[in-house]
């Protein structure tokens, strides 16, 4: 690989890195935020955020920032806390 080439490519590791880091921590934030609002009890507020948050999951493993299998199993648990609170 030629020297230009790799700083191209070093460049756009970084780029790419903090814009997976950012998908990261907005994932994780989301997640939180769902399950306090099933932990409360709220049940339109956490099928709302539900919605959003496995909207978030399906993108992030879309872009390859989390597993597919991880975004899955996140969904499913998350899917299961709101289904004993709706019960």
């Amino acid at each position: 690989m030629h020297r230009l080439s790799a700083k191209k490519h070093a460049r756009a590791d970084a780029k790419k890195r903090v814009r997976n880091r950012h998908r990261k921590v907005t994932l994780r934030t989301a997640i939180k935020n769902t399950e306090l609002a099933l932990e409360s009890g709220d049940v339109e507020k956490s099928q709302e955020l539900t919605k959003q948050t496995f909207s978030l999951l399906d993108r992030a493993a879309g872009k390859g920032v989390i597993k597919k299998g991880t975004a899955n199993r996140q969904k499913s648990r998350l899917a299961q806390k709101l289904n004993s609170l709706s019960a």
